[in-house]
């Protein structure tokens, strides 16, 4: 039998506070961003007068620019073999 009385074991499985907060931070930046995303072609189309063309234009100049500081930022952290200051360069 173990020795270990429950509420040490129950105390060890306790999520700290500062955890469960950057979980909530995380969650509503992430629903924020997804509801701007959402809506912005909706908003472009209804208010500024924009064409379905030039919202796919904007879309898809968005995402290949995405893509490509991912490709490079990639490559450029495995040749300086330090991560950390892009990562937070990107996170800006």
């Amino acid at each position: 039998m173990s020795s270990e009385s429950p509420t040490t074991k129950a105390e060890r499985l306790r999520i700290p506070g500062t955890i469960w907060a950057l979980g909530f931070v995380s969650l509503f930046m992430d629903l924020s961003s997804e509801l701007v995303h959402s809506l912005l072609p909706v908003f472009l189309v209804t208010t500024l007068g924009a064409s379905a063309l030039t919202v796919g234009v904007i879309e898809g100049i968005a995402e290949s620019t995405a893509m490509l500081v991912k490709i490079f930022s990639g490559a450029i952290s495995d040749f300086m073999g330090r991560r950390k200051g892009l990562l937070l360069l990107q996170k800006q």
